[in-house]
């Protein structure tokens, strides 16, 4: 259990100061860190705990969130601070209940991530690197995509996959794939843009009639790698594609370059969760060459 007495004093010397009522309730749905929901003077607010060495993993969450709130385009939760307890680190962020989404909410969602996509950088990645999940996410700057992509997507998520036991054919397929990736991109038409970089149906929800997303690895890179994500798993309607695509339409090569970004993602659940994901990994190499 986290220390309750100096999470409220820490919280206090950020101006927020918890209810004399205040019993933190658990709050169930993460895999990586415990969450809770607390009361507070001024209402709830929802923190996330976990231990000290998710440190830089929090303190890049935080960050990533401000990054696009920035923008003034998607909503996400507001960071309210962040702090450290014996062994263990804490994130505390606004409180949002949510509800479910409707086809007006999805279409909003749409929208507003293509205005978010047009922040762009002179360079792709980002100035720290953060996580995707629990694994690393290189975000070294790089003014070329396609380098950036191989070798801090790709080609780590295949040598983590190698030391994981993951060598044979998903070795020699991925290496035929990395020497044939330039041939899939027109460097003149991919832009550094701001990507939110984990955007699956369990990272977005509705609330107070507007999309919300939260739970961000973000990095400036190609825009159709965040849409590439949503496909992947589900939970994003018609309305959404329609109201993103009339502002980004689909560039040629996007078929080819959906299961490239797909695959950087099951690549990572490969080696997160095991050789469940293995054939799947192996059926995207499969399409693209």
């Amino acid at each position: 259990m986290p220390d309750w007495t100096s999470i409220a004093e820490q919280l206090k010397a950020a101006g927020i100061t918890l209810s004399k009522r205040n019993s933190p309730q658990p709050v169930s749905g993460g895999d990586i860190s415990d969450a809770w929901r607390l009361t507070t003077k001024d209402g709830d607010i929802f923190l996330k705990s976990g231990p000290l060495q998710a440190r830089e993993q929090f303190v890049a969450e935080a960050e990533g969130l401000r990054e696009i709130a920035a923008t003034k385009t998607v909503r996400v939760p507001a960071v309210l601070t962040t702090g450290e307890v014996d062994d263990g680190i804490f994130l505390a962020l606004e409180w949002i209940h949510f509800v479910p989404a409707n086809a007006k909410v999805e279409a909003q969602l749409g929208e507003r991530l293509a205005l978010m996509h047009e922040y762009t950088h002179r360079s792709f990645g980002w100035y720290r690197d953060n996580t995707i999940g629990l694994t690393p996410q290189h975000n070294t700057r790089s003014d070329n995509w396609v380098e950036f992509f191989r070798e801090h997507r790709l080609q780590f998520q295949l040598r983590l996959a190698r030391e994981n036991g993951f060598g044979g054919e998903l070795q020699s397929r991925g290496t035929q794939l990395l020497k044939r990736l330039p041939g899939f991109f027109d460097d003149g038409e991919t832009e550094a843009a701001l990507l939110h970089g984990d955007l699956w149906g369990g990272n977005w929800a509705s609330a107070d009639g507007e999309a919300v997303v939260f739970d961000p690895a973000v990095y400036y890179g190609d825009r159709e790698a965040d849409i590439a994500m949503t496909r992947l798993f589900g939970g994003f309607g018609p309305a959404f594609y329609a109201t993103y695509e009339a502002r980004w339409p689909k560039r040629a090569g996007y078929a080819e370059r959906q299961c490239l970004y797909q695959l950087y993602h099951v690549l990572n659940h490969l080696n997160l969760f095991g050789s469940g994901y293995l054939g799947r990994a192996l059926q995207l190499i499969d399409t693209v060459l």
